[in-house]
This record gives C-alpha cells, structure tokens and sequence, in this order.
C-alpha cells in the first residue's frame, strides 16, 4: 500500500520565518505546529519537510549550519514524540536546478523514495511555490496567509498550520 504525505514548508509554516536563519538561537516554532503535527502522525501521514534555503546558494551560512539547524527542530519535535520521516532542502540561488520551490524535483524524490501516493498527500505553506505540486498532481494545499490570493480549487487559504490540521482531520 502507498503512503500518504504532509509535505511542510520550513520557514513561515514550521518556525517563525526571519530573513535566512540558520542559528539554532533563532529558531522558534510556530503556534499549533506540535499539536498539528500530532494529528497529521496520528493520521498515518509520513511528516516531510521539503524547503528553499538559498542563504547557502547566496553564501550566507553553510550546508552543515543549516542541517544542524534542522537536526535541532527534529530533536526538538521529537521531544513531543513527534517523527520528521525526512527533510530535502534546495541549497540553490541562481543556478537551474529542479529543485527550487516552485520547481517540483524534492517532491517526486521524496514520492520515490517513499512511495507516496500523492492523490491522499498535502502540502502547507505560507507561499504559492511551497503548494506549487498541487498544479501538477493530485495533491491538495494549504496556504498559511492572511492575505487575499488567488489560488487554484485544490488550495485552501488558512490561518494558521493548526486549522489545516482541523481540516485534513474533519476530511479523514
């Protein structure tokens, strides 16, 4: 059987975004992100972190600061007994890659590497390149926004990570 996946934006949806963080002193979660985190596992979803990280690309701090800082969250989550199965990062600025977010690359290496299937997966995030997979495949979004945007039928429009999790739990 495949599985299905949460597929989380870092910066915005997970922590509270500040320009190019890569120090563990800056990191602070979002509101709701533990207990939203609980529903989606208890669901059955696999957790997967997919996120842009140009600060390495731009020379703003290196890959090793940034995968301490994601080790840091992950040991921190799972202070909570929650479970990152897996983080991809893009550490591109300028150069043509199929991994920057819009670009869908870290979203089918993670579909293969965990075969997902994608028709029962989500995607959340607090940009429309963090849901861009939901244009091309079955996968339905979350945007976090308090602004008005367009966005395609498949794309909700939330507050904050909490109230997809409500949502997603009421659709289950």
């Amino acid at each position: 059987m495949k599985n299905k996946a949460i597929f989380l934006d870092r910066d915005g949806t997970i922590n509270i975004e500040k320009n190019y963080m890569y120090k563990i002193e800056d990191f602070e979660f979002e509101n709701g992100v533990v207990d939203s985190l609980k529903i989606f596992q208890k669901l059955g979803f696999k957790l997967i972190i997919i996120s842009n990280q140009s600060g390495i690309g731009r020379g703003y701090y290196s890959e090793k600061e940034v995968n301490q800082l994601f080790e840091y969250m992950i040991g921190e989550l799972r202070k909570n007994e929650i479970y990152i199965d897996k983080y991809y990062y893009c550490p591109h600025y300028q150069e043509e890659c199929d991994c920057r977010k819009p670009k869908l690359g870290l979203f089918y290496k993670a579909q293969k590497e965990f075969d997902i299937d994608f028709s029962k997966s989500y995607a959340i995030g607090d940009k429309l390149r963090d849901v861009a997979i939901c244009k091309s495949e079955e996968v339905k979004g979350f945007i976090i926004t308090k602004e008005k945007i367009q966005v395609e039928d498949n794309i909700k429009i939330v507050d904050n990570i909490l109230q997809s999790a409500h949502i997603i739990e009421k659709e289950r």
